[in-house]
């Protein structure tokens, strides 16, 4: 689990290099990178460094997470509309939550449903754009 651990954060790395560029709904908005920073340090201290319960803590803070119904596939979606995918997206999100379901161990099924809609293409856009966006 520990050679995960920078895979485990590209959400939050995304968005910190998203969040001057990109408007979200109204309802929810995508947060500063100052309030990203924030969250995991606080995360992790929270869950003494734990992968599974940081990564649940830090995308719940982040509005991309509930214990009820897992990823919030839409939010997610809306961060990387610029691939005109957004749909494909959402049902990778969604497969990956019923997959994955386990409402009795939210940390548990945060970490595999987060590993299981990263194993395709959708980690291959993280990179993607991560490295577009150094190279810029």
């Amino acid at each position: 689990m520990r050679s995960h651990k920078l895979e485990i954060f590209c959400w939050s790395c995304l968005l910190l290099m998203v969040v001057p560029s990109t408007r979200a709904a109204s309802v929810w908005k995508l947060p500063s990178p100052e309030q990203v920073h924030e969250d995991l340090d606080s995360c992790r201290l929270q869950s003494e460094g734990q992968d599974a319960e940081t990564l649940r803590c830090l995308v719940e803070r982040l509005g991309l997470w509930s214990d009820e119904s897992g990823y919030n596939a839409k939010r997610i979606s809306k961060i990387f509309a610029g691939h005109n995918q957004m749909e494909e997206l959402q049902l990778v999100v969604e497969f990956c939550n019923r997959k994955e379901q386990r409402p009795s161990q939210p940390n548990e099924w945060a970490y595999q449903a987060y590993k299981c809609a990263t194993s395709g293409r959708f980690s291959h856009w993280i990179k993607d754009y991560m490295k577009q966006k150094r190279d810029a």
